[in-house]
């Protein structure tokens, strides 16, 4: 719960950037950050890096890169309220996702926390986040990225607790990071010119990324992809929070979302115990 606090401040800090920066060059800026804050503390441990875990830190990397990169794009378009909102689909499809391709059916509580979580995020979205018949390019970006981060939570539960922590977080970071900077220099982005407040949004993303990644590599040993999701959905309720102290103003129905957003994590976690059958006596 508490990376969510983190998250969610990023899509504004995000927004900020991109008027100093090219969206992908951002990208592998922020990653390098959070590669470099975690293995200057640990870099040693590398040494022992295993062909599975430079897999599994290949394959999750790939997916923070689709995730990250589609939204930051879409970013460049869309407000980062509707951003939010549709990034947020990764909460119904991670679930899903599992049901379809994994045949891991999901409880009637995790439905019933679903659609709460998904009403939620809808509501807090208000009309600037479900408003427009036509998708756009960046709403679409916006949605494929999120069905990236669903993929990404789905490859960490599966990997989480199996291999080590350090060394699979070092390598999706630094394998986010190389594939942002590939593609900027296929797309000829440039490099921005300097300046001490985009190296302080670099410095304070790296670092919120580091953490974010590191906290759910940890956590999720512990909590299913399916609970996990339900989790960070609270994600745009603090970004709701941080806009409004930025300046933006949230309506009744927004907080009616928050209501329901948080109302849907605890109901998914809610197990019902089937009564105990009591002996016949012969």
């Amino acid at each position: 719960m508490l990376i969510t606090v983190f998250w969610g401040g990023t899509f504004l800090l995000v927004q900020l950037a991109l008027s100093m920066s090219d969206p992908f060059f951002f990208v592998g800026l922020r990653f390098t950050c959070a590669a470099f804050a975690i293995g200057l503390c640990s870099w040693r441990i590398l040494k022992g890096v295993t062909v599975q875990e430079l897999k599994a830190g290949a394959l999750i990397g790939v997916c923070i890169f689709f995730g990250y990169s589609l939204q930051t794009v879409g970013l460049q378009t869309i407000p980062s309220s509707k951003s939010a909102f549709i990034t947020a689909l990764y909460v119904p499809l991670v679930p899903l996702l599992q049901w379809l391709f994994l045949k891991r059916r999901p409880t009637h509580m995790n439905l019933l926390g679903i659609v709460l979580a998904f009403v939620g995020l809808a509501l807090l979205a208000g009309p600037d986040g479900l408003g427009g018949s036509v998708v756009g390019k960046g709403e679409l970006l916006t949605a494929l990225g999120a069905l990236a981060i669903s993929a990404e939570i789905i490859l960490i539960s599966r990997y989480a607790g199996k291999l080590n922590l350090l060394r699979v977080t070092i390598i999706q970071l630094m394998a986010t990071a190389l594939l942002a900077f590939a593609v900027s220099g296929g797309m000829g982005e440039s490099v921005p010119q300097f300046s001490w407040y985009l190296v302080g949004i670099v410095l304070l993303m790296g670092l919120a990324s580091a953490l974010i990644q590191m906290t759910m590599n940890w956590a999720q040993k512990h909590v299913s992809a399916t609970r996990a999701t339900l989790i960070y959905a609270g994600e745009p309720v603090w970004g709701g929070v941080i806009g409004r102290l930025y300046g933006e103003r949230l309506p009744a129905l927004a907080f009616v979302g928050a209501a329901l957003i948080v109302l849907g994590v605890i109901i998914s976690e809610v197990r019902f115990k089937k009564p105990k059958r009591l002996k016949k006596r012969r």
